[in-house]
């Protein structure tokens, strides 16, 4: 087992990375909370509770769970139903402000968890237990929140977990199209912030995940983090490629595209707008999309899109200002930005981009 100690300005917390952490996850309680026993609440989904909810709840003797709240899998879980359901059960569960919400998922059951407990009792305290490839990016940070029909993510809260507990063996049971999502996110934090993490999973490709490449995705976003929690500066290079994914995944419904394959349609128009506004910028386009797509990822989200509503989407985005719409570029390799573009520029280089590449 490896630990990796995310430092932010309101709280530091452990990741714990390797085998097996489902059958460890008594003594790794008592390492975060000592000898407190903890009154817990369990929030998983319909793929994930067949799996490892009784695994959890057999590794733990001490601790006692005292409610669990299983959620449809699926980004259309984001909501405000959901929220409220979640809510009522650990309202009746009784749970105190010592209690601890366990987050055990992936990215969807992460977000909504985190959200239920930073606004539980105006905050108690939650673990992420992430169980798919893309929450190891989703599960370190402390972004949590739902979803609105106007935009992604658009309701929400910063609340750190007290742990990060990333059980790999659990990876096994995902199928492909999960470590394809998941993997969208391991190529964004190569190409935002090491070039060889980016050539080495480009080379040995999506299945080929090991403890040591998650270590150094995970390192690229900790940095970012620690620098800047709250997302009011640097934080907000973690968004390349999700301005044109948010939108995708908005526009498409919730839950019709994963995150990841999002991220890599937004990836390709960001590396591509990189390319217009820095033209030295060594990016070879057709290059990039032949890799994406030997990689295992379509580009049908961006060959099909509606421009206009794709537009009309990104207008609500949360890095926008002044009605202009923010993207993150890169001004040289592993140097990302953040870019403003009235919406008639954005669009404009959006039918270039949709014209020159899937005419």
């Amino acid at each position: 087992m490896e630990m990796l100690t995310i430092k932010t300005t309101h709280q530091s917390y452990p990741i714990f990375l390797g085998e097996q952490l489902l059958q460890e996850a008594e003594p790794i309680l008592e390492r975060i909370y000592g000898s407190q026993k903890k009154r817990l609440f369990v929030i998983t989904d319909t793929t994930v509770a067949p799996l490892y909810l009784d695994q959890l709840k057999r590794n733990l003797t001490v601790h006692q769970i005292v409610g669990t709240f299983v959620i449809p899998a699926g980004e259309a879980s984001k909501s405000f139903e959901m929220y409220s359901q979640a809510m009522t059960a650990m309202l009746e569960a009784k749970l105190e402000r010592s209690s601890v919400v366990i987050a055990l998922g992936g990215g969807v059951v992460g977000d909504l968890a985190g959200f239920l407990a930073s606004t539980y009792m105006r905050g108690i305290s939650f673990v992420q237990m992430p169980t798919t490839l893309l929450a190891h990016d989703s599960s370190v940070g402390g972004k949590t929140g739902i979803n609105h029909p106007l935009g992604k993510n658009l309701i929400g809260a910063f609340h750190q977990p007290d742990a990060v507990i990333y059980d790999l063996s659990l990876l096994e049971s995902l199928p492909k199209r999960e470590w394809l999502s998941g993997f969208g996110e391991v190529l964004k934090h190569g190409y935002i912030g090491d070039q060889e993490l980016l050539d080495h999973v480009q080379n040995t490709g999506v299945t080929n995940i090991t403890a040591s490449v998650l270590r150094k995705s995970i390192a690229v976003k900790a940095k970012i983090v620690e620098a800047d929690e709250r997302e009011k500066g640097v934080r907000a290079h973690l968004n390349f490629g999700h301005t044109i994914a948010h939108a995708l995944e908005q526009v498409s419904g919730y839950g019709a595209l994963t995150h990841g394959e999002a991220v890599v349609n937004g990836m390709a128009f960001s590396l591509y707008l990189s390319k217009r506004l820095y033209p030295s910028l060594p990016i070879h386009m057709e290059d990039e999309l032949d890799q994406f797509q030997k990689l295992g990822y379509s580009f049908l989200p961006l060959k099909t899109m509606d421009v206009r509503l794709m537009i009309e989407s990104m207008l609500t985005d949360k890095k926008n200002t002044d009605s202009q719409i923010a993207d993150v570029i890169l001004v040289e390799p592993q140097k990302p930005s953040v870019i403003l573009l009235a919406k008639e520029e954005f669009e404009t280089y959006l039918n270039q981009f949709k014209g020159e590449h899937f005419s």
